[in-house]
This record gives C-alpha cells, sequence and structure tokens, in this order.
C-alpha cells in the first residue's frame, strides 16, 4: 500500500478519505515539523499532504525520492518552490474556493471589530474598570455609507465586496483585470492603487503573495490613506510592511488596523501587540467548520488522484501534465 505523509493533523474528515486509500503518516503533535523532521518525513512516502508553515523547496523536493506530488492544505501556495517542482515534474495542488466566504466573513469582522473598538472595550468591561455609560466613551468609525477599498478582487476579493451591500457603501476596487459582477452588481469603479488608498475609508486587501505584491502596502502607500481610515489584512502577511503599519497607527497615520496574517509568524513586528488601534487574530480566517472540513476534503482527494497517477483537481502546474 502507498503512503502519504501529512505534516500536521488536519480535520478529521480528509484523514479518514486519506485512509482509505493509504497508509497515513501522521504528525500527531500540534505544531508544524522541524526542518530536519520535514526533511526525514518526505523520504520513504509517495505523496505529502503540507501546510502553509511547511516550506517546500528544491532541498525537500531531492529528499522525496519517491513522492508523486505536494497538495497543500492552503489556498495560497508560496510555502511551495512552483518553479522547482514544475521543473521536477511534480504536481503542487492548492485548496481554492471552500474558504472564500469563510475567508470573506473574517475580514467584515475585522472591520467591524477596529472601526467599534470592540477588543478594546471588551477588555475594558473584563477589567471591571467600566463606570458605567458616558457619551464621549469608545467612539469608532462608521461603515454605513463610507466607502470601501478592495485591493485583488480574485474569489475572495469579490465575496468581500457583494457583502458590502447591505451597507450601502460606494466601492473602489484595484485589480489588473476588470471585474464585472463587481461593476454591475455594485456600481463597483476600478481605480488605480494610489487613487483607491486616498479614498477609501476601509482598505481591505486580498492579493496573493508574490514578488509584486511583497510590502504592496508599505510607508508610502499607508502616507496615501485617510487619517481616519482603516486597513485590513487577510491575505498574506508580507504583503504589508509590519513595521511601517506599526509607526503609522502608533503615529496616527491611519485610524486603525485589522490583521489575520502577519509578515514573520508565528512573530509580530515589534510594537504591534501593544497598540490599542489594531485587532489581531492568528491567522484564522479559513477556521470555520465547513470551510475547514472542505479543505481538508479537497486536499485529500488532491493527493489522492496525484499518487494514483491521476491529474489532480487544482493542481497549480497543469503544465507537467503535458
Amino acid at each position: 500500500m502507498a503512503k502519504v505523509l501529512v505534516t500536521r493533523r488536519i480535520p478529521e474528515a480528509g484523514l479518514e478519505l486519506l485512509r482509505t486509500h493509504f497508509e497515513v503518516i501522521l504528525n500527531e503533535a500540534d505544531r508544524a515539523l522541524t526542518r530536519a523532521e520535514l526533511l526525514d518525513g518526505v523520504r520513504d512516502v509517495d505523496g505529502v499532504l503540507c501546510l502553509l508553515n511547511d516550506r517546500i523547496d528544491g532541498e525537500v523536493m531531492a529528499a522525496a525520492a519517491r513522492v508523486r506530488g505536494f497538495a497543500n492544505h492552503a489556498v495560497g501556495f508560496d510555502n511551495i518552490d512552483l518553479v522547482e517542482a514544475t521543473r521536477r515534474k511534480l504536481p503542487v495542488s492548492n485548496t481554492p474556493g471552500v474558504l472564500t466566504d469563510a475567508t470573506a466573513e473574517m475580514a467584515w469582522t475585522l472591520l467591524f471589530a477596529v472601526a467599534r473598538r470592540i477588543v478594546e472595550s471588551d477588555g475594558v468591561m473584563r477589567s471591571g474598570r467600566w463606570g458605567g455609560w458616558g457619551p464621549l466613551q469608545f467612539i469608532g468609525g462608521d461603515v454605513t455609507g463610507k466607502t470601501l477599498g478592495v485591493v485583488g478582487v480574485g474569489r475572495i476579493g469579490q465575496a468581500f465586496a457583494l457583502k458590502s451591500r447591505g451597507f450601502d457603501m460606494p466601492v473602489l476596487y484595484a485589480d489588473e483585470r476588470a471585474n464585472e459582477t463587481l461593476e454591475r452588481d455594485l456600481g463597483a469603479r476600478r481605480v488605480a492603487l494610489d487613487e483607491l488608498l486616498g479614498e477609501a475609508d476601509f482598505v481591505s486587501v486580498h492579493v496573493p503573495l508574490a514578488p509584486a505584491t511583497r510590502h504592496l502596502i508599505d510607508a508610502r502607500a499607508l502616507g496615501l490613506m485617510k487619517r481616519t481610515a482603516y486597513l485590513i489584512n487577510t491575505s498574506r502577511g508580507p504583503v504589508v510592511d509590519e513595521a511601517a503599519l506599526v509607526r503609522a497607527l502608533r503615529d496616527g497615520t491611519i485610524a486603525g488596523a485589522g490583521l489575520d496574517v502577519y509578515e514573520d509568524e508565528p512573530r509580530m513586528a515589534e510594537g504591534l501587540a501593544g497598540l490599542v488601534n489594531v485587532v489581531l487574530s492568528p491567522h484564522t480566517a479559513s477556521a470555520t467548520t465547513t470551510a475547514r472540513d472542505n479543505m481538508a476534503l479537497k486536499a485529500a482527494r488532491n493527493l489522492i488522484a496525484m499518487v494514483e497517477g491521476e491529474r489532480a483537481p487544482d493542481c497549480l502546474n497543469p503544465e507537467i501534465y503535458g
């Protein structure tokens, strides 16, 4: 029977499916594999189901002599050297579609939480320091009728933007391509990134991590935003220059931020944790029962196809199939 490595425990739905086809070697520890453990683990298996914090590069692929493919349990795949995998004719897959709404919902959760100062006021309540209602307490930002800026309108960015309909928000978006759905359903306008940053009251980032998007939101970009504006990031941490964001939040360059991803996970930039005008969640945008079960199932189905010599449904480098 073929063997596959699952680098960290995933929802049981995915593991059960894999076990009907393969012997499953599972990392039972609630942590990512160390580099040495990963290199050792891939040596004697036929496929690998990996996670976003597993760095799958040429060294790992060279050690994985028997492996027929890598199924990534994530939509993003910046943790995998796709060029090297393609050179070695190794299929790589991701899990698109199944976490779209969950991630869009998390972006809205962060938006409301930071605008209405929920974490800050929750802390006061829990501390017992609240002395009763007052007209100047915890005044935050309005949402209804404010301008929403969406940076990147793929599946998740589009779903996020469409959920603005109940709040009567003018929508601006920045993307390489026009989005007919947003323009038809919302009257959204496609604009240059700088124009979006200057006009939007809320800027939500939904781009993949690539060389062109690393530090897309840097000190210059933050300086273009309104002092009353908020930044939301549920994409990838390095898209935002985190040190620059700390300075912008501390100095009042922008009003606040909501973050689910970080530049050097699991660490945060120095000073970020001490700021009251940022809401921080630990990369949990896809953490709903339905989304995580479906991610596990999709990753498992991709790995089964790879190991059994079939075309993976969500293959990121289909050119390897000739």
